[in-house]
């Protein structure tokens, strides 16, 4: 997910200087939405790759990996560019076969890739992944990068079930043991935010759900959300006082969405894939620097999520 967040601004950018332009965008099933909340992406492609390698013998998959290849191989390209730099990017945009654009051997995640593209850009790889996004659309295109970078997407719909008055979001789920936060932090913070509001617990998996709901027990005026789709996880961020993540896609999509933001770091350190810093969201912490709960309430205080 964070890395279809990291190229909206380019998106963005793009539609800027060229107007009239018609995009596309091919995107893992889990997250094809991300792309849909762009209004500059006109249809979205979705490869669904996680699930067929599960079951690759699957005649219901390889039907659709014919569908996909027709929608791929079907449509007059002017230009494909893969953004993410894998194999499992630059195979699908090949299959375009249109001319295919991307970073050189130096550049990409997955140097291998670059051998799949007509053109190759050089980006300085200590740049943040938004910035590198950026300059490989600008060179493609043509034109010079500036200004702050503009992710270009909204919140939509509340959900119905969020909170009617203020309240904040705790993205306490991330992929590794690692990069959590410790629960007692949680619920420190939780009780010092509580005259601020409601507290919404979102969870994705049994696991994060068990946590969840740990959390609400020891917290007042905590609730834990139903499971939601993208769409709607934008709704319920997009419309938060304030949001309190740990390294994971939906604290880049509270980035994307410019709320008040305190993005917790513990295993990894933010400087090429921390959310992007503005007057409204901050990085704290790093690999072996476990934020405390102090340093983040100084941060949602700073960064517009406290009164």
């Amino acid at each position: 997910m964070g890395d279809l967040i990291h190229t909206l601004p380019a998106v963005t950018e793009l539609k800027t200087h060229y107007p009239n332009i018609q995009l596309s965008w091919l995107a893992e099933e889990n997250f094809a939405d991300i792309p849909r909340l762009h209004p500059a992406i006109a249809s979205v492609l979705v490869f669904p790759w996680r699930r067929w390698r599960k079951s690759l013998l699957s005649t219901r998959n390889w039907s659709e990996m014919r569908a996909l290849r027709a929608s791929l191989t079907g449509t007059d390209w002017d230009l494909v560019i893969d953004a993410q730099g894998l194999l499992k990017s630059a195979i699908p945009a090949r299959l375009s076969h249109a001319p295919l654009a991307g970073y050189d051997w130096h550049s990409a995640r997955e140097p291998i890739a670059s051998l799949f593209y007509n053109r190759r850009c050089r980006i300085d790889r200590a740049l943040p992944a938004v910035e590198r996004n950026r300059r490989l659309f600008g060179k493609v295109f043509g034109y010079e990068v500036s200004g702050l970078p503009c992710f270009g997407i909204a919140a939509g719909a509340r959900p119905e079930w969020a909170p009617s008055g203020p309240y904040t979001v705790f993205l306490h789920a991330t992929s590794r043991a690692s990069k959590l936060w410790p629960e007692t932090h949680w619920i420190e913070l939780g009780h010092r935010l509580s005259q601020d509001g409601e507290l919404c617990l979102p969870w994705g998996n049994e696991d994060e759900r068990e946590r969840a709901q740990r959390l609400a027990a020891a917290l007042p005026r905590a609730i834990v959300t139903p499971r939601m789709s993208l769409c709607q996880a934008a709704g319920l961020l997009g419309h938060a006082r304030a949001v309190v993540g740990v390294d994971t896609g939906l604290t880049h999509l509270a980035n994307a969405l410019d709320v008040p933001l305190a993005a917790i770091y513990t295993d990894t350190d933010p400087e090429l894939t921390g959310v992007v810093e503005t007057r409204r969201a901050a990085n704290l912490g790093r690999a072996g620097a476990c934020p405390g709960v102090d340093e983040v309430l100084v941060s949602l205080k700073a960064h517009g999520g406290m009164e």
